[in-house]
């Protein structure tokens, strides 16, 4: 089923046009992308989608009974209710249902309504459609929904009657996300739906996209997410769109072989003119030629000429050079506790080393403390206790995530210049054309620059410094995916040492050679990428597992009850069996008490059944005792599962 399209639809803000002719179509179950550069019109395609603001040309066909969710670019969620009261307030409509079940059940059981048919017989007729669409519309599992999204966005049982007013932006840009998610709509609309994300929840979040009832529209710079959720993807460029089927990695190599496809046809046929121009031009003032010659004209003439190809739009260009190689040995951490106002972020001490050539990815929960590490060691935040040092040469340059130190009212050149006031001006505008600052750019002010410009040149700020010791604190933040992948070749070519944190897995695989992990317990060293993190993680997993196995045993031999490997495991594997077979007695138990419960309501619409007073009344009961039993049995299917 088609659940939205977009014909030919176009934007201008002023007399700059944003969008033109943009095709899309999204259909059931669809996964879709759209991407492109900051600025592109990604976030203006959403909010038109989206109802929030009007386009200039075009049309948007939509279903009537489509239901459309959409979450803006860090919309935090604003409320003065507790976490547990918001979220059940989307469930409002099936609260009420409950309510008035509750009260139709009440009046069953009185005797002026039992003891009059018409009346009972209405208001049972009542209950079962009321208790049908309960059923239908989630009734049974709503409080499941809303415990499950809670713990997927990193909340736990103990924050449920936390204030949302109380917590951090972040906090309540997730909230806002899980708040939509509860309400299931047909298309569910995404503007960077990650910010803010921990991996973990990321991790969670695209395991939920993935299953999610209805279709996703996405706006993201997070790749390894659209590569695990998307199916479909849209890059708009130059204001107009491209349509390419796969995830986001399928989609680049789609892209680059139509490019070569089409530069050939282009090349091809630009030959066959140059050629057929030849002819006319050596053979039109020929008698014995001139009718060849005029007839190739016509065929230029008649022609349908084939447009050049469209390369990438211009990318930032740049490479991070030092000024003087450090030592081998770069940082030396000892006994270190960190933390606001003497109060340690962590339970145990943290101790590493750090060498030349070193790129180590810092990761762990959100609020553990991984910004205030960094800030802690270039000297911006006071150290607990133990310490921290430097080797032989080493030079800092520090990359802020929120760029807080770039709020002035300086023109974009002044801001550069004024840190190097000896280079010459032209030197000074060379580097921001390399950061995609151009013509009048450079004399915006910096307090008015987007999140993406901002980024770029904090970014060239820091490649003037030709530091030997770089410390990154989410670089990809407010990117683009093409300012991405060039930050990621820099980086990669750069011959000093890196210590960063980010939550782009894509960017922390091809960068990072050792990862830290940081937990309340302390930090934790893997010596390679985020994917060989992962594995020692799951690797430790099954680790312990295994010891807790072995410890249950030592306690059962320890008091007389000696129980061989062997046993233990067929033991394991009987439980398993029976919980298997239990599931599957559950799961039949259920499907036939569903069909005895559809045959009563069959039978209670059965005119001969419908007049006899005391039969509807049985036949009530009976249903009424089954589903109480279904009840049962689902919740117990549950635990099982779980």
């Amino acid at each position: 089923m088609i659940l939205l399209q977009v014909n030919n639809v176009s934007k201008y803000f002023g007399s700059d046009i944003i969008l033109s002719n943009i095709k899309l179509e999204v259909q059931t179950n669809d996964r879709v992308a759209i991407v492109g550069r900051n600025g592109a019109g990604k976030s203006t395609l959403l909010k038109i989608i989206a109802g929030e603001i009007s386009y200039d040309g075009g049309e948007l066909i939509k279903p009537k009974d489509v239901t459309i969710g959409y979450l803006a670019q860090n919309s935090g969620l604003q409320s003065d209710r507790s976490i547990w009261e918001e979220y059940y307030s989307v469930f409002s409509h099936l609260v009420e249902m409950q309510d008035n079940m509750r009260k139709l059940e009440h009046k069953m059981t009185q005797e002026d309504v039992y003891s009059n048919q018409t009346v009972y017989d209405k208001i049972v007729n009542e209950y079962d459609h009321l208790q049908f669409t309960f059923k239908e519309s989630g009734g049974y599992q709503f409080e499941a929904d809303i415990r499950s999204i809670i713990s997927g966005l990193g909340f736990s049982n103990e924050d449920y009657n936390t204030k949302i007013s109380s917590l951090s932006g972040g906090q309540k840009t997730r909230l806002a996300l899980g708040k939509l998610l509860l309400t299931k709509p047909d298309l569910l609309i995404l503007d960077e739906p990650t910010n803010h994300l921990d991996i973990d929840t990321l991790s969670w979040l695209e395991r939920y996209l993935q299953s999610y009832p209805g279709a996703v529209l996405i706006v993201s710079h997070d790749r390894y997410f659209l590569d695990q959720v998307v199916n479909i993807v849209y890059e708009i460029s130059n204001h107009k769109h491209q349509r390419y089927v796969g995830n986001y990695s399928k989609h680049l190599e789609l892209k680059a072989a139509q490019y070569e496809q089409d530069l050939k046809q282009f090349e091809k046929q630009q030959e066959q003119i140059a050629k057929l121009e030849d002819f006319v031009q050596r053979n039109i003032a020929r008698a014995s030629t001139t009718k060849r010659a005029q007839s190739r004209r016509k065929l230029l003439d008649r022609m349908v000429r084939v447009d050049k190809p469209q390369g990438d739009e211009s990318s930032a260009n740049f490479s991070f050079t030092i000024e003087k190689q450090s030592g081998n040995d770069v940082l030396n951490v000892r006994d270190l506790f960190i933390g606001y106002d003497r109060v340690p972020t962590i339970d145990q001490s943290m101790h590493f080393v750090l060498n030349r050539g070193d790129s180590v990815a810092l990761v762990g929960p959100n609020g553990v403390g991984k910004s205030t590490l960094l800030k802690t060691i270039i000297g911006d935040l006071e150290k607990l206790q133990g310490s921290i040092d430097f080797g032989a040469n080493v030079f800092i340059g520090y990359y802020d995530q929120e760029q807080a130190k770039l709020t002035s009212n300086k023109r974009v050149l002044d801001e550069l210049w004024d840190d190097y006031p000896l280079k010459p001006e032209q030197e000074i505008r060379t580097i921001l054309g390399n950061f995609l600052f151009s013509g009048d750019d450079v004399t915006k002010n910096v307090s008015s620059l987007s999140g993406g410009e901002k980024a770029r040149l904090a970014l060239a700020k820091l490649m003037m410094k030709k530091a030997n010791f770089l410390i990154l604190d989410e670089p990809t933040n407010h990117l683009d995916l093409d300012s991405k992948e060039v930050l990621e070749n820099a980086l990669l070519d750069y011959p000093g040492t890196i210590l960063f944190v980010s939550h782009d897995r894509y960017f922390m695989n091809r960068l990072s050679t050792k990862t830290f992990e940081l937990a309340k317990e302390g930090l934790t060293p893997y010596l390679g990428d985020y994917d060989y993190y992962l594995f020692k993680k799951n690797e430790a997993y099954e680790k312990e597992l295994a010891e807790k196995e072995n410890a249950e045993i030592q306690i059962r031999q320890s008091s007389h009850q000696p129980v061989s490997d062997y046993q233990q495991d067929k033991e394991l594997k009987k439980k398993l069996r029976q919980t298997q077979r239990r599931i599957e007695e559950i799961e039949s138990s259920i499907s036939n008490i569903e069909k005895e419960i559809e045959q009563i309501e069959l039978e209670l619409c059965k005119p001969e059944v419908y007049g006899d007073f005391q039969l509807v009344q049985e036949l009530t009961i009976q249903k009424n005792d089954h589903e109480t039993n279904l009840m049962s049995l689902m919740e117990e299917w549950e635990n099982l599962q779980e």
